[in-house]
């Protein structure tokens, strides 16, 4: 790609972005109610979502090795046992990321 075509690429990516990003305030203003629908999937999704990621994370585990499940395992054991003890999303998040590369460097 030449500099003018990766140009147009990224302010075409940054513009579909925003645009993206706005759209939910545009369909949905402040002063206005969501229609049922949308007010229905606000309530079961955001667990459907936090599910399908982990399905994700953990599908490639490996029973072969302790260092091809431990980490894994033990690392989401504790971001929930840090968030069922302080319910700070980003606490869990760090604290199970850090346990996890640890895990791997002691283990690998």
């Amino acid at each position: 790609m030449t500099t003018t075509e990766l140009l147009i690429t990224v302010a075409l990516v940054a513009l579909v972005t925003v645009a993206i990003r706005a759209m939910p305030f545009l369909l949905f203003p402040a002063g206005r109610k969501p229609p049922a629908f949308v007010a229905y999937l606000g309530r079961p999704l955001p667990a459907a979502v936090m599910a399908m990621l982990v399905v994700y994370c953990l599908k490639d585990l490996s029973f072969q090795r302790a260092s091809g499940f431990v980490p894994a395992l033990v690392a989401c054991a504790l971001v929930v046992a840090l968030h069922r003890w302080r319910h700070q999303m980003a606490l869990s998040i760090a604290g199970g990321t850090a346990a996890y590369m640890l895990l791997l460097r002691l283990l690998g």
